[in-house]
């Protein structure tokens, strides 16, 4: 039998982020042969991937992070069963490092974040590797970008809930841009404006406009305008730069940037919250 050292248990550990007794018995399992060792970790998780599949994965970590330029802003989500297990160490190391490669790598979409290496293995099979050391179902279920003039992100206490947020200039004091990031956290505007609002949510907010004044008894012909007066209501509270700025309701968002800079606005922004 190979004699299995404290430093290949070490290494193994490192490579996986299996635990220290998992380690060891597959590097017993297959006589200390490193590699043999990896695989036999990957297929453990494989199987309990495949026996968690119909697990509903709710709970998880939402991180977002700027490129060193700040130029470039990138979010995932890495879902897991149980909050429980979203706040183990091991597995927001493996969600930072996923964080790190998109930052890195910059993939148009999450198909192709999925397929970087990691570790010598694709993400998406890093993460069933991890599955196997964590007993319940793990997914890498989201990931966005922005870039932009200057990006800004901002992750919410906790892990639940993140922005990022691009805007058309750099150079402002940082707390203008952490401002309006935390203003996308807190607000969560569907649209930067009232002109890149959807044109199906438009029609959805002037047809429960229609049907709310009509159940309040108003005459027919008074619905379309009542539609539009609740429509630019909306326009208000849910879009970014409409949006009473929450540190000043006297302003919106718009009226802060410019207080800034003339030039200073948004355009665009990413939000993801779990539970909600």
């Amino acid at each position: 039998m190979a004699v299995i050292n404290a430093a290949d248990v070490a290494k193994l550990r490192r490579v996986t982020l299996a635990g220290m007794m998992d380690c060891k018995k597959a590097l017993e399992e297959s006589e200390g042969n490193f590699d043999k060792a990896i695989e036999i970790i990957r297929e453990k998780g494989q199987a309990v991937a495949n026996k968690r599949a119909d697990r509903e994965a709710t709970e998880g970590a939402v991180l977002a992070r700027v490129s060193s330029n700040g130029k470039m802003g990138a979010m995932i989500v890495l879902s897991s069963e149980t909050d429980f297990v979203a706040q183990n160490a091991n597995f927001l190391t493996l969600a930072n490092n996923i964080l790190d490669i998109a930052i890195e790598k910059n993939p148009a979409d999450l198909e192709e974040l999925k397929s970087l290496p990691l570790d010598g293995v694709k993400i998406e099979e890093k993460v069933v590797q991890f599955v196997g050391i964590i007993g319940e179902k793990i997914e890498l279920s989201y990931c966005e970008r922005i870039e932009a003039a200057y990006v800004q992100a901002y992750i919410h206490p906790g892990n639940k809930l993140a922005s990022l947020v691009g805007f058309t200039k750099a150079g402002a004091d940082v707390q203008v841009y952490k401002d309006v990031a935390m203003q996308v956290a807190a607000m969560n505007p569907v649209s930067v404006d009232k002109d890149s609002v959807p044109e199906k949510i438009i029609a959805q907010e002037l047809e429960i406009g229609r049907e709310q004044a009509r159940n309040d008894g108003k005459p027919e012909e008074m619905l379309d305008k009542i539609a539009q007066g609740k429509l630019n209501k909306f326009f208000k509270e849910s879009t970014l730069l409409n949006q009473e700025f929450i540190k000043d309701n006297k302003i919106t968002i718009k009226q802060y940037l410019q207080s800034v800079d003339k030039d200073l606005s948004v355009t665009g922004f990413k939000r993801f919250t779990l539970n909600q």
